[in-house]
């Protein structure tokens, strides 16, 4: 079953997959040949490569550059974006592995590291440190990278050893069968468990930001309440899509900016000194990925791996309890729900 170009795109922001529909007028073409008319903004070199880099899907499967087309088929393609060779290159990065098989590892990211060489941050990023430590990413598609967390939002993240579970995670992910949790601390007191669905695009005049726009992708983030405190709201949110900075939009969408957000968070709001003193100290948006499940690209099992609050996070979660007059003794960190059909992995303490 093929997906809409926004479905494509919901697995990795840093790229527009493009799905094209092979016109009559190219039929008893060669796939390769057909589709550099089609895409006449790329060379055929670069799209000779996307091809062989199993970059090229023909109704759903893995294109083959000599299949001949009748016409009407759909092509999809997942562009590599062009970028200075130096940004591909191995650095010796400290990443935190937390599980690893031939087929797939799944990385608990420290806030402030970014994912993907880009514009500002061509070195020191995810990649280059996964190209030290797996040489043999090198031959992956941006090093078996399928998601990617904001830079300075914590948390899990997967990463696919092979082309084959690259392309079933791609799959998984524009299946929405990927789940992923985040743990937020939202301003404000919500009420309610709750769902966000409004489309985020770019923001019509600070084009830094995201934004709610009529224009926008289509998006979804479910909230649940997991704690009240003073001023705050703990809550546990979890991705139907995967936009651009989506839940920190989401949650300033509905007035309840996460804490701390340097982008969405709004004006300063009056706390006890020692809150504000915790948060002028956080230094980055109240985010964390706590939770990632998926079905294993081997062995067909449901998987899912749980990383705790990271300790700055923790200390600020802490201090809003004791804000709020919480006895240490009935502080509870296990907010997840039945976990009994599937394999849990726990991120190391």
């Amino acid at each position: 079953m093929m997906h809409s170009e926004n479905e494509l795109n919901d697995y990795n922001d840093f790229e527009q997959a493009r799905v094209l529909t092979v016109p009559s007028d190219l039929a008893g073409e060669r796939l390769d040949a057909a589709l550099a008319k089609m895409l006449p903004e790329f060379s055929r070199n670069r799209l000779s490569t996307w091809i062989k880099d199993g970059l090229v899907f023909l109704n759903g499967n893995p294109a083959v550059p000599k299949t001949k087309l009748w016409g009407g088929e759909t092509i999809s393609v997942l562009p590599q974006p062009e970028a200075d060779e130096s940004a591909f290159q191995p650095e010796d990065i400290e990443l935190d592995i937390i599980y690893e098989d031939a087929t797939l590892l799944v990385l608990n990211k420290a806030p402030g590291l970014v994912v993907h060489p880009g514009t500002g941050n061509w070195t020191g990023t995810v990649l280059n440190g996964l190209l030290h430590r797996y040489p043999e990413l090198k031959t992956i598609p941006r090093a078996g990278i399928v998601h990617r967390l904001d830079k300075d939002t914590s948390g899990l993240m997967v990463i696919a050893r092979t082309l084959m579970a690259q392309n079933s995670l791609v799959q998984q992910l524009q299946a929405r069968t990927v789940k992923r949790h985040y743990m937020a601390i939202a301003q404000g007191l919500l009420s309610n468990d709750g769902k966000v669905d409004a489309p985020i695009g770019r923001h019509p005049k600070e084009r830094i930001k995201m934004a709610v726009v009529y224009s926008g992708k289509h998006a979804v983030t479910h909230y649940k309440i997991r704690e009240h405190f003073t001023a705050h709201t703990l809550v546990e949110c979890q991705l139907e899509t995967g936009r651009t900075h989506q839940i920190r939009v989401h949650m300033a969408h509905i007035n309840h900016p996460l804490a701390a957000d340097p982008i969405y968070g709004g004006k300063p709001r009056i706390h006890s000194p020692e809150v504000s003193i915790a948060l002028s100290e956080f230094a980055r948006q109240a985010l964390h990925a706590r939770k990632l499940s998926l079905i294993h690209p081997e062995t067909g099992k449901t998987m899912t791996w749980k990383a705790p609050l990271p300790e700055d996070m923790d200390i600020l979660v802490n201090v809003l309890r004791l804000d709020a007059g919480m006895l240490e003794e009935d502080w509870d960190d296990d907010w997840d729900v039945d976990d009994s059909d599937c394999e849990v992995m726990y991120v190391r303490e």
